[in-house]
């Protein structure tokens, strides 16, 4: 009780689920390595503490990035305890951590989203029946709608599972959604994504539950409302090999990209509050666009 982990959690309004979480894990982590030192409260931790800590998970080779995230959960939460006064001074302050490596975004290669987005047939996946039962009809129209717009508009997960109804417009090809930090953006549909939406709408009252709220837009098998869990099986179920969600979302940012869109409107549609963030994805583009060249050139 001493550490407030859970206070902390509570406090952290506009953050994802998913960094939540990331960030409960990481400070878990941190307090059963402190408390084998017989520290038992964020007061008695100073920056020797957290030096020490940050070199122990060298010592146990830790990625770089991992490292980084973690001492980023560190930084946030003492300088809550020092807000709540459980810390008269924030001990974190300045404390610095090894640099990511910079790996590049995973991007979908052509007959990978074929096969997710149209069932094409691959090696490790041969062609599946057309559905017959009801139930699974709504199930698959369902899936095509969530995979076009995963795709076609670039959602994270969990902007796609906070859907409403309301919030698509079809006739205009477009569709409020919200973002990190409680940000609404407008960003357009697909024509694929609006067609398979269509067919996704006129079966969804087959699944939804009576006690789900009526506009949600996605429901699972239980008739709730879709989780970050359900779309992973979703692409469990389409995909040849193991892909995750955001891999669509890396996708249609560097699909972009390879088209000569324009990296502020890039930003834009991502809902990235940083153009440095969306950056990464010229070097994806670039790396892709060499590749090609090496295996297409005759004088490469």
């Amino acid at each position: 009780m001493a550490w407030q982990l859970e206070a902390f959690c509570s406090s952290l309004t506009g953050v994802a689920p998913a960094t939540v979480e990331a960030y409960r894990s990481d400070l878990e982590g941190f307090v059963e390595w402190a408390g084998r030192l017989g520290l038992d409260r964020p007061g008695a931790v100073d920056r020797r503490t957290l030096r020490r800590y940050l070199a122990y998970l060298a010592t146990r080779r830790r990625a770089k990035r991992t490292v980084a995230r973690k001492t980023s959960a560190l930084r946030r939460y003492f300088a809550w305890c020092r807000r709540t006064g459980l810390v008269a001074m924030d001990p974190s302050v300045g404390l610095s951590a090894p640099s990511g490596e910079g790996r590049l975004p995973q991007v979908l290669r052509q007959d990978q989203l074929d096969t997710l987005l149209d069932g094409a047939p691959s090696p490790a996946r041969p062609p599946t029946p057309p559905p017959a039962d009801a139930r699974e009809r709504a199930l698959s129209a369902r899936d095509d709608a969530v995979l076009e717009l995963l795709y076609g508009s670039g959602l994270r997960v969990g902007e796609l599972c906070g859907l409403a109804v309301g919030d698509v417009d079809r006739r205009r090809g477009r569709m409020a959604v919200w973002g990190k930090g409680a940000k609404q953006r407008v960003v357009p549909v697909s024509e694929p994504a609006v067609a398979a939406l269509g067919r996704w709408l006129e079966e969804r009252e087959r699944l939804l539950a009576p006690d789900t709220p009526a506009d949600t837009l996605f429901v699972n098998r239980r008739g709730r409302p879709l989780t970050p869990r359900d779309v992973r099986r979703i692409l469990d179920q389409r995909a040849a090999a193991p892909t995750h969600p955001h891999a669509l979302r890396h996708t249609f940012a560097t699909h972009l990209l390879d088209g000569g869109a324009d990296l502020r409107a890039v930003q834009e549609l991502l809902g990235h509050a940083d153009l440095a963030t969306t950056q990464i994805y010229t070097h994806v583009s670039k790396e892709r666009l060499r590749r090609v060249f090496d295996a297409t050139h005759p004088r490469a």
